[in-house]
């Protein structure tokens, strides 16, 4: 499971005295507990492997909006630590699929679904990230289903 493996991995961090490893590492564990804590009062709760991905990929998504913000601003050295956390980050997340590969998904879920026009995107969508959810960038994705559909 992620979650135990980021353990060990904060602990190998530790003990080989890499500072900026575990600080990212324990904040990718202090999100998770915050995640932990939401869904307590939930009604209905996902896998543990589930929940973790969709918190990591919502920090790689702030991770990467924060890199473009400090890079527009002129600030280096912080879009090189946002980097450094968004690497971490990437480890413990599935491999994305790539431009090919997502088009294909693309025209599968078109042709199972039936989809034709841009008025069956979000139907089209829903089931692309229930699918492959955890694979695929789904910003970069909206456009191209967009595109398919017009």
């Amino acid at each position: 499971m992620i979650r135990e493996t980021i353990q060990k991995e904060v602990i190998a961090a530790m003990k080989g005295g890499n500072k900026e490893r575990t600080a990212a590492l324990r904040l990718i564990q202090a999100k998770i507990k915050d995640r932990d804590i939401e869904l307590r009062t939930a009604e209905k709760k996902g896998e543990d492997d589930e929940i973790v991905t969709d918190v990591l990929l919502k920090m790689a998504k702030q991770r990467k909006e924060s890199i473009q913000m400090y890079r527009d601003g002129g600030r280096e050295e912080l879009a090189a630590q946002e980097e450094a956390e968004l690497a971490v980050i990437e480890e413990f997340l599935p491999k994305q699929m790539d431009e090919a590969e997502t088009k294909a998904a693309i025209e599968q879920v078109k042709a199972d679904t039936g989809a034709s026009s841009i008025k069956d995107m979000g139907k089209v969508m829903a089931e692309l990230k229930n699918r492959h959810g955890a694979t695929l960038d789904m910003s970069r994705t909206s456009g191209w289903v967009k595109e398919s559909l017009q």
